[in-house]
């Protein structure tokens, strides 16, 4: 870019995050041999400054200090600086937040972390102010010159707790492989200390989505017969859904709430999240058949579909809160343009959607509503559908009219992980309500990871540009193998299952510990880093071992293969103990731990046609589905003379190596399945 007046070597990044900082007048380097090499060479500390695209404080941080001249010639005179997107680089924040951690600091991003020469952390941060950061950077500068040796002694401290095991630090020893549906319980008890029973979610702000915790809610529901379980689940989506984190226009849901009523975003819209969600309002329509539910699943499709969808069938990472600047931006609305694009509608809607003369600020408005589409309806004289069918022409006549506005930045790269995410979602949809679209994504998503995003079964982590780069890490395989198993049983198409299993085979060659029997985030023919990281603790993704460890459980019992399920229940019986400690960080080993409180049920399903479809018409989390059109071949013992009797469809539910009688409708199924539960205890 000719007129641009500074260019440093992140004008060659894939990371559009990266790309944003190209034109800094700060000397960035991307994480690499080039960088470490100089700072060795130069005997230079190093700052790494870590954040993402869609990072809001990011950018206020580079438009207030890294695009000022003065603090950028500081920087440039006295370290090496490094601009690292966590998106793509999660190995190296996982080192340097878990170095800010051990520093006693809250993390957070943008992470701003000093290293001595050789990498090793010794003092870090968040956001700093421009003032502050430009003295932080020299007194950093001469404590390196003057106090060489304490900045040492602290960096070999960091390193200490940074190299110590995770096995050691949480005391991951087996209780002995003894689930219990009380224990099931007294983790629920422990997560509904922190209840809004008025709004949903947790009793403070902000508010995160967090899927995992609804999830393992919906299990204790369902194991335990707790209706207070799953009437917390309904208040947080309804509130979700009504509130004004949804984009109640075009769909999909933002990062977070900054208040406990759902209703002031933080408008970043992530993949990761809407992948998780799309999956539990799934689920949550199959345990409590709401519209709501269902109308929100779709609506985030048509989203996912429209903004987020590359034309080779991959998903971008996110779109920017941001836009011309201002945070929100493209989302608000006032009074005036109701009136000027909806006409004789312009009323009612401003009343659906509580647009007055400004309800964030004067003038600008978040669309939400206040209640159900039937106690709206009832009060105008409508007829819910009539409602819903003027709302949905409204919509698309905002949608319409916002589409010529400056839209937030998209980052536009491609990771599988989060891909995998979305993949489940879009199953999990299709198996709840049978929509072609759903299926026709899921497949196109799944043909792109394994044509642009692996090779000889190995996964990469970035697609930009036409390429992949960046060696996948723990996450993406535990994600996109979680994908094609549940596209397998969507589908019944053994490649998915056999795909996965392939990439299975990797994680166990490359990044499985066999002495602490869990997983490395990074594979061992990756780039070593100052310290090799497990990753356990579920947060709004869930943690890349829980993730593994419910994989090795679905593919041992799809596929026979016993030594998976019993890696699996080890993997579980190792965080038990942590588990009945602090459940609120562990929600995905939760929902493990629950479902294996009682027998996996193996349904085969033989039809002429598809019949998995039927299988999730009602919820019931504890099942794997396998499948074939009658008299197919199969190279699955579980499918092994599996025939349709009287020619019509049939099903087989197996636990623990015991089949129950054949039967022809779902329901029968259901009912077989059911009795396996048992009461609770």
């Amino acid at each position: 870019m000719a007129n641009q007046k500074h260019s440093n070597r992140l004008t060659e990044a894939s990371s559009p995050y990266l790309l944003q900082h190209a034109h800094n007048p700060v000397d960035w380097f991307p994480w690499g041999e080039e960088a470490l090499a100089k700072a060795k060479q130069e005997n230079k500390p190093i700052i790494v400054s870590i954040g993402y695209s869609a990072c809001h404080w990011c950018h206020v941080m580079e438009r207030e200090s890294f695009e000022n001249e003065d603090i950028a010639a500081i920087m440039n005179e006295h370290f090496v600086c490094i601009k690292v997107d966590r998106e793509e680089r999660p190995d190296v924040d996982q080192v340097y937040m878990d170095a800010v951690h051990a520093m006693g600091l809250q993390g957070g991003w943008p992470l701003n972390v000093f290293l001595l020469p050789d990498q090793r952390p010794f003092y870090g941060g968040t956001y700093f102010p421009p003032k502050g950061w430009a003295q932080l950077c020299m007194q950093v500068n001469r404590a390196f010159n003057e106090q060489h040796d304490e900045l040492e002694k602290s960096a070999e401290g960091f390193m200490n707790t940074l190299g110590r095991s995770e096995v050691e630090k949480y005391g991951l020893i087996g209780q002995g492989n003894d689930f219990k549906k009380t224990a099931v319980h007294e983790m629920y008890l422990k997560f509904a200390e922190n209840f809004d029973l008025q709004q949903g979610g947790n009793n403070r702000a902000p508010k995160f989505p967090m899927p995992v915790i609804y999830e393992f809610l919906l299990k204790e529901y369902h194991i335990n017969e707790n209706n207070e379980a799953l009437a917390h689940v309904e208040r947080t989506l309804d509130h979700m859904a009504l509130g004004g984190i949804y984009d109640q226009v075009g769909g999909g849901f933002t990062r977070y709430s900054t208040d406990m009523d759902w209703f002031v975003p933080h408008f970043e819209k992530m993949l990761y999240d809407n992948g998780q969600l799309v999956s539990l309002y799934a689920h949550a329509y199959q345990a409590t058949k709401k519209a709501l539910y269902k109308e929100t699943v779709y609506q985030t499709i048509d989203w996912l579909e429209r903004e987020m969808t590359s034309e080779e069938g991959g998903f971008y990472s996110a779109l920017d809160a941001d836009s011309e600047g201002e945070e929100g931006k493209f989302y608000l609305w006032t009074v005036q343009e109701f009136y000027d694009l909806l006409g004789p509608d312009a009323e009612m809607m401003l009343d659906f959607y509580n647009i007055t003369a400004g309800n964030l600020e004067p003038g600008k408005n978040i669309p939400f509503r206040s209640g159900s589409d039937e106690a709206f309806a009832e009060a105008n004289d409508l007829e819910v559908d009539e409602l819903k069918d003027i709302v949905r022409i409204c919509n698309m006549k905002l949608l319409n009219a916002r589409s010529s506005r400056i839209r937030p930045g998209l980052d536009d790269k491609i990771l599988s992980g989060w891909n995998g995410l979305m993949l489940s979602g879009l199953c999990d949809a299709y198996a709840t309500f049978g929509e072609e679209k759903f299926l026709s994504l899921a497949l196109a998503n799944a043909e792109f990871i394994k044509n642009h995003m692996m090779k000889d079964h190995h996964l990469y982590r970035n697609f930009k540009g036409g390429k992949p780069s960046i060696d996948g890490y723990l996450e993406d395989y535990a994600a996109v193998i979680e994908g094609y198993l549940k596209l397998y049983q969507i589908t019944f198409d053994e490649n998915w299952l056999f795909l996965a299993n392939e990439l299975m085979k990797v994680t166990l060659q490359e990044f499985y510990d066999e002495q602490e029997g869990l997983f490395f985030f990074t594979s061992n023919q990756s780039e070593a880093l100052i310290a090799r990281k497990k990753e356990l603790f579920d947060n709004v993704i869930p943690s890349s071992n829980s993730m593994m460890a419910s994989n090795l459980k679905t593919l041992g019992l799809l596929l026979s293969h016993d030594q998976y399920i019993e890696a699996s229940k080890d993997m579980v019986d190792k965080v038990n103990r942590m588990l009945m400690l602090a459940p609120q960080d562990l929600a995905n080993w939760a929902s493990l731990y629950a479902l294996n409180t009682y027998p996996t049920a193996e349904v085969v399903a033989i039809d002429n046609n598809q019949a998995s479809q039927l299988l999730s018409e009602a919820y019931f989390p504890n099942k794997v589905i396998a499948g074939k059109v009658s008299n197919q071949s199969s190279e699955l013992e579980l499918l092994e003379g599996r025939e349709m009797i009287n020619n019509q469809p049939t099903y087989f539910v197996c636990y623990n190596k015991a089949c129950q009688l054949p039967v022809h409708s779902s329901k029968e199924v259901f009912e077989q399945m059911e009795f396996s539960i048992g009461p609770p205890q």
